[in-house]
């Protein structure tokens, strides 16, 4: 299939202003709006979008050849698949938001978990909606009265999904981490756990992700809402490989839970934030380039500053090692920009080093939060800062597997029913986005 990106509005090349709200909207009619310069119709049956976070295309093909996806095996048949692009970078927050704005990271201004402020350069945790540029799919169905539910296994995502809900209005949002914690105030519902019918699974584990599926099959078969974002945890995929036991267990638990969702009426799509990569060597130890003391040994130390964009509440599983880091130089050293980037390259763990402004062209990411240069591994690699600031004691007993990377931009993008006749005629010259979701599953069945 040819690579044709789809048009991306004006790059953000700075901090939002977050004292004013950046709706970037307009009603086309009651029945429709316009939202970074996409038309997506309001749902005219119950519609369920489900990020399952690190499908990596291979446990759908191996789950599908291992007979334990009859419902995804289903929808792949008689419903729509396609291979989709991810949002560069691939990682966790970049991409949900993504896929809730339908537009790419230089859009709505996230991209990437930890990043460090230009402002203050302080490193920072993206835990909220603060850097959230414009305005999402579900505020604005909100806005026109569908009756929205948002359910997360991390409450961090949460926090940047609630966007504009109003819990006052019908809108529910909460995260299966925190489904014990619910008010109706901050949520839009409470007694969580009573109501699904058992309670908040541990933090890592797979159940985390079924939790949020419940949720969202009692929610669709009491009719307390229209439209249903349900996103969910990598913490399988991190540990383990398509076709292992484990991941079989999860896939066949969630095929029956998109089962069930299909059954109830709603037209479901599923898509996911990225792929995912064995990074080990051939011992089972991950094999890293620690960027940070390579170039320290190489130009000096204080020479630089890496940031790795993986980083997050949840690191037990991937030790914040992902295929996608920032460098930022200190002002002494900007003048050896192009020695370091050819330094990087030699390195065999190495896919692409790019000046910082040029991969924000490229890949459509924000400028505004890209550091002097941007490193991306091979796909059996991935980088780091300092050794020292990586905890590998929890990747003991299982290969490393991550994600972040040009390697992990493949995604599965489905939809339980088949293709309009006038999208079908698109398709042989469309590449998929995963943040062509909603417009797939509102717009084009």
């Amino acid at each position: 299939m040819t690579i044709t990106l789809s048009p991306v509005p004006t790059i953000a090349t700075e901090l939002p202003d977050v004292s004013v709200p950046g709706l970037k909207s307009s009603v086309e009619d009651s029945r429709s709006f316009t939202l970074h310069e996409r038309v997506y119709k309001l749902p005219a049956s119950p519609t369920v979008v489900i990020c399952v976070d690190g499908f990596d295309p291979e446990y759908l093909t191996q789950g599908m050849a291992d007979g334990i996806l009859p419902n995804l095996a289903c929808i792949y048949t008689a419903g729509f698949c396609a291979t989709a692009h991810a949002a560069m970078p691939t990682f966790t927050n970049p991409n949900n938001c993504s896929i809730i704005s339908g537009a790419a990271t230089g859009v709505h201004g996230i991209s990437g978990n930890f990043y460090l402020d230009p402002k203050t350069g302080e490193e920072k945790l993206v835990l909220d909606d603060t850097l959230l540029q414009g305005s999402t799919i579900l505020e604005q169905m909100s806005l026109r009265g569908v009756r929205v539910a948002a359910v997360t296994a991390k409450d961090k995502l949460r926090r940047i999904i609630q966007h504009g809900l109003n819990p006052a209005t019908g809108d529910i949002c909460f995260s299966s981490e925190y489904a014990d914690r619910c008010t109706l105030r901050e949520n839009g519902i409470d007694n969580v756990e009573s109501y699904v019918g058992r309670t908040a699974p541990p933090q890592y584990s797979g159940d985390l992700s079924l939790f949020v599926l419940d949720a969202g099959i009692k929610l669709l078969a009491e009719n307390r809402a229209d439209l249903f974002y349900l996103t969910l945890s990598d913490f399988i995929q991190h540990k383990h490989a398509p076709g292992s036991k484990e991941s079989n267990a999860f896939f066949a638990a969630l095929d029956d839970k998109v089962g069930q969702l299909v059954r109830l009426g709603a037209v479901v799509g599923i898509t996911g934030d990225h792929g995912m990569s064995d990074k080990s060597t051939i011992d089972g130890e991950p094999n890293v380039l620690y960027v940070q003391d390579e170039l320290e040994a190489r130009f000096g130390a204080g020479c630089a500053r890496v940031v790795c964009p993986i980083t997050d509440p949840f690191v037990r599983h991937h030790g914040a090692l992902g295929s996608f880091v920032r460098i930022h130089l200190d002002p002494a050293f900007k003048s050896k920009r192009d020695e370091m980037i050819k330094f990087l390259e030699s390195s065999d763990k190495v896919q692409v080093v790019l000046p910082g402004e040029e991969a924000a062209a490229r890949w459509e990411m924000p400028l505004y939060i890209e550091g002097d240069i941007a490193v991306v591994s091979v796909k059996h690699a991935v980088l780091g800062s300092k050794a020292s600031e990586h905890d590998l004691e929890n990747l003991k007993g299982h290969r490393l597997r991550s994600h972040g990377g040009l390697s992990e931009q493949d995604i599965p993008i489905m939809s339980s029913s088949p293709l309009s006749k006038e999208a079908q005629a698109e398709v042989s010259e469309r590449q998929w986005r995963n943040f062509d979701v909603f417009d797939l599953v509102l717009n084009r069945v």
